[in-house]
């Protein structure tokens, strides 16, 4: 009688599925190649195996690297060696992702205008949080165009002269 009635028996236990490739390489160069003892089609462009296309051979022999392989390559010179190949991890399915918003159609930007004064004519200003920046006019007038994506934020924006060191606030409405 067995301890734990649930744990398999060597002889239960689920068999092992691995595929054996053999591949005869010839003085030539060209192969032949049996998959699971069945000669396995040769290509049909070139009509012979050849080793450029080990590649080829591993992803058809593993279904495209879903089933683990077992490689036997048998020389011309008489030399071998095996190799495994092991399956690629599956990849877990993603779920499907909720439609998205429908984006803005290009077109021509709507844009908010902030204005300020006592900036030195053709100062540099700043406009903040920092998404572009704006020359003063020859009047000391600065005027910043914004894309209303660029304005999400709540609150105001800022106009910061960099010579004149003027501080403009505006709340966007």
């Amino acid at each position: 009688m067995r301890k734990n009635p649930t744990s398999p028996t060597p002889s239960e236990s689920a068999p092992v599925s691995l595929r054996t490739v053999v591949l005869d390489v010839q003085p030539d160069g060209s192969m032949t190649v049996t998959i699971d003892g069945t000669p396995h089609p040769r290509p049909e462009n070139t009509g012979v195996w050849s080793r450029k296309m080990f590649p080829q051979i591993i992803d058809q022999a593993s279904d495209e690297r879903a089933v683990p392989v077992r490689f036997e390559v048998h020389e011309a010179d008489g030399t071998s060696f095996t190799d495994l190949i092991p399956a690629a991890p599956r990849k877990p399915v993603a779920e499907p992702t909720p439609q998205k918003k429908e984006k803005r159609k290009p077109g021509r930007p709507v844009l908010v205008e902030v204005t300020g004064d006592g900036f030195v004519p053709g100062e540099d200003v700043a406009v903040a949080v920092i998404v572009s920046h704006t020359d003063a006019t020859g009047d000391g007038t600065a005027r910043a165009l914004l894309d209303p994506a660029q304005t999400t934020i709540s609150g105001g924006v800022v106009l910061v002269g960099r010579i004149s060191g003027t501080i403009v606030v505006e709340t966007l409405r």
